[in-house]
Formats: C-alpha cells, structure tokens, sequence
C-alpha cells in the first residue's frame, strides 16, 4: 500500500507565497516521478510541476517563473514553491508519484494525494 501525504494549502492573498509538501510512504521500490496536479471548479485536472528522479523538472507554461518543484528523494518527498500567486492559481491540489512497489514489478503505477486546497483571494 503507498499513501501520499499533502500539507501547506490554504488561503493566501494575490501575490502571497505558499509551499506545499508532499510524502509518499509505504511499499516503493523506486520513484520515477513526483509532482503536482490541480483541478479548479468546472475544469479538468492539470500539471503543474512535476520532478523526475534524475533531477529533470516541467512546468505549465501558465506557472512558469512563479512555481518551483523540488524533490528530496532520500525522504520520497516532493514540495512546490508557489509564489506571486493569483486568484486563477485557486485549486484543488493534487500529489502525484509514478513508482514501483518493488524490484520485480513488471511496470510503474500512479498513485495520487487526497488534494490540498489553495485559495488565492483578497
């Protein structure tokens, strides 16, 4: 069983800072990729940012500047730097990790967080 554990939403003012964190736990062999995903009201989920374990990162071109996903991997944690944040930034945030459970797994999984809400607002 993997679990992704988020923190650090909440609501913040036009133009404030916020970091979310997450951490995945459990039976995992090896991550390949961590990173975040949102979905606003009415809209499809999306990335954002996302890390792989090789250090190589990608960003929406819509958070591009603004956002910046780091990785620990000896903690299997993943955080997002959010800054200069605006009202279109509000979402539903979402933890992702692609990975193996173990050695012998003939191939990767998704696994996702249960979301964190970030609200940017005046």
């Amino acid at each position: 069983q993997v679990q992704l554990m988020e923190s650090g939403g909440g609501l913040v003012q036009p133009g404030g800072s916020l970091r979310l964190s997450c951490t995945a736990s459990g039976s995992i062999f090896r991550i390949n990729a961590m990173g975040w995903y949102r979905q606003a009201p009415g809209k499809q989920r999306e990335l954002v940012a996302t890390a792989t374990i090789s250090g190589n990162t990608a960003y929406a071109d819509s958070v591009k500047g603004r956002f910046t996903i780091s990785r620990d991997n000896a903690k299997n944690t993943v955080y997002l730097q959010m800054n200069s944040l605006k009202p279109e930034d509000t979402a539903v945030y979402y933890c992702h990790a692609n990975l193996y459970i173990s050695r012998w797994s003939p191939s990767s999984a998704d696994y996702w967080g249960q979301g964190t809400q970030v609200t940017v607002s005046s």
